[in-house]
């Protein structure tokens, strides 16, 4: 019976890492399933969801662990359960405006106070074309609860945008 593991890992970005972390997958018999990897400040990151065969679980862990001698720190943890499900109805929101400091606590204090269970969020900071300013963007994929007051949220983000001069889109 196959069993499903979600491997963590970040190290110096080079050439080859995600070729050196496959092979060692696919050496195991795992099969990559789904993964998120992005360079972030001078490291490659990412997350992968593999399977295979349960008694092999821990020759995979040891040698991804021995990835370490190449600077690759590696952390594999099994992936039980369904993933957390309100029942509720997707959303996204977008979000741009100068960075500064509590974007990202304010819009996700105003989401969990709500319930609102964030899937996935994607950001980042880039340069203005004209002005040269930093500006931070994001998307947020979230679930929201079948009974939450849509009209609450608005006005919340709304104030959050006006407060921090911001631009949030709810779709």
């Amino acid at each position: 019976m196959d069993a499903s593991y979600i491997i963590t890992f970040i190290g110096d970005d080079r050439p080859g890492l995600v070729e050196q972390l496959s092979s060692t997958i696919e050496s195991n018999q795992g099969n990559w399933h789904e993964s998120r990897l992005s360079q972030l400040g001078g490291k490659f990151a990412g997350l992968v969801l593999v399977s295979l065969p349960a008694g092999n679980a821990p020759s995979l862990e040891t040698a991804l662990k021995a990835l370490d001698a190449n600077g690759l720190s590696v952390r594999v943890t099994p992936a039980e359960g369904d993933p957390v499900s309100s029942g509720g109805k997707a959303i996204t929101l977008r979000v741009l405006g100068p960075d500064r400091l509590g974007i990202v606590k304010e819009i996700s204090r105003a989401l969990a106070s709500r319930e609102i269970n964030v899937v996935e969020m994607d950001s980042h900071v880039h340069s203005a074309a004209m002005s040269g300013e930093m500006l931070f963007q994001a998307r947020i994929d979230a679930q929201v609860p079948q009974d939450l007051d849509m009209d609450n949220l608005h006005d919340t983000l709304d104030e959050i945008a006006n407060q921090m001069t911001l631009d949030i889109d709810l779709e």
